[in-house]
């Protein structure tokens, strides 16, 4: 089957890689020349493990290509949208600038049976709106909305093999048409949700602002135990053991952060209050908050731990992405615990396996470290805030012999304080009393 993605960032160029690996013809365009050359090289703007290779032999089969002229989408019988929904500049709402000129651009180059779907994470109501306009073209092409559900880190997988498919359709043909672009994970029996486009749109929002809320909801917890001397640990193993709940997603610390789950829960409760309904969402206002105050007690936690200031004193600030095994520093809070640090007079040494590139594009003024071991170097503090491996996996002998001061902050849990503490370190975790 030939298809177009249109928008070639981080969604964009997995999906158009990992169709292409399932055997379809892929055209992926995007207005940005930089960003076509280095995938036509194979050669990705950012970090996702197993990306580069699958995009090499993808492009080495001739079918995948890319191209910044979007006429290159005509003839494919199945169009993504996959550009980028950012928080406006003016409020907290989604902006759809990218997705209204996608779709505008692809207008004159639609023809009569091609199926356009919505991939990007969007307000309810959009689809609806896209769907009128397309209908009124009178080009004789249909509308879909198909959420995705990416995990940074693993989005190769989640691609090829999802946890599942939803489809917002209006006719057998639209949904006959994703059922053969979706041929091998069907054939997998993974679960296929039909639904109508308003529901798929809720699907991601609501999937996102549920994640948010447990996130914060045990990190809420974390406050309490750290006021009653309770290990939030110990409580998430026992809350987790109930099948109504879950383990997943109950790990305290710094909070959630990214490209998605803040941004999100934002827009989401700003369309809420668009529709009317902003009480049915008030509570994403104190998910928000509680996530963001995560930040603010390392930071407490550091003054504290050094005697009530940092100024002039050496930080080792380990982690700078939002998650391990990304470059993605898009409203991460181990790359804001760094700045406010910083913003506070302590000399900051910061280091990530990934993120130390785009990091460093955001904020030049502090000290980037490529190796651990030098970050580490004399340092009076350190402050672990993305639980990478090799992170996780230092020793405490070894880690305390290059140190100035033997504290640590575990901002990720991730982290044996038992191990740690015999080493002769004073360890801080986050509602670990």
């Amino acid at each position: 089957m030939r298809l177009s993605v249109i928008g070639c960032g981080y969604l964009g160029a997995v999906h158009a890689a990992a169709m292409t690996s399932l055997g379809h013809d892929v055209v992926g365009i995007d207005v940005d020349p930089a960003k076509i050359a280095s995938l036509t090289a194979a050669e990705p703007h950012f970090y996702e493990p197993g990306l580069g290779p699958l995009l090499a032999e993808s492009v080495a089969t001739g079918r995948l290509r890319f191209s910044t002229d979007i006429a290159d989408a005509a003839g494919a019988r199945v169009h993504f949208l996959a550009v980028g929904t950012p928080q406006r500049k003016d409020s907290t709402a989604a902006d759809l600038t990218h997705v209204d000129a996608a779709f505008d651009g692809l207008l004159p180059h639609l023809a009569a049976g091609d199926l356009v779907v919505g991939k990007s994470t969007v307000p309810v109501g959009t689809a609806a709106g896209l769907a009128a306009r397309l209908e009124a073209s009178g080009t004789g092409a249909e509308l879909a909305w198909n959420p995705e559900f990416l995990r940074e880190g693993y989005a190769v997988r989640d691609t090829v093999e999802p946890d599942r498919l939803v489809y917002g359709v209006t006719s057998d043909r639209a949904r006959e048409l994703l059922d053969e672009v979706y041929a091998h994970a069907l054939s997998l029996a993974i679960p296929r949700i039909v639904t109508d486009f308003a529901t798929a749109e809720l699907v991601k929002v609501s999937a996102n602002a549920f994640l948010a809320t447990k996130i914060s909801f045990i990190n809420a917890m974390a406050e309490i135990a750290e006021a009653t001397g309770a290990d939030v640990g110990e409580l998430a193993d026992a809350l987790g053991h109930d099948a109504r709940i879950g383990r997943r997603f109950l790990n305290a610390g710094v909070g959630f952060g990214g490209g998605c789950l803040p941004k999100d829960i934002r827009a989401f409760a700003a369309r809420a209050e668009e529709l009317g309904r902003g009480e049915s969402l008030a509570f994403l206002k104190e998910v928000d908050a509680i996530n963001l105050r995560r930040r603010d007690r390392v930071v407490t936690i550091a003054q504290e731990a050094l005697g009530g200031h940092v100024h002039e004193r050496r930080i080792a600030v380990l982690g700078l992405s939002f998650k391990p095994h990304s470059d993605d520093v898009r409203d991460s809070p181990a790359l804001d615990i760094a700045v406010r640090l910083k913003g506070l007079g302590a000399d900051v040494r910061a280091t990530d396996p990934q993120g130390i590139a785009n990091a460093r594009l955001r904020h030049p003024q502090l000290t980037y470290v490529e190796d651990t071991r030098a970050a580490l170097q004399d340092a009076d503090l350190v402050v672990l805030v993305t639980e990478w491996p090799e992170y996780a996996g230092l020793d405490p002998v070894e880690t305390g012999a290059l140190v100035a001061g033997r504290q640590v902050i575990d901002g990720r849990g991730a982290l044996t304080s038992a191990a740690w503490r015999e080493a002769g370190w004073t360890y801080h975790g986050m509602g670990r009393g």
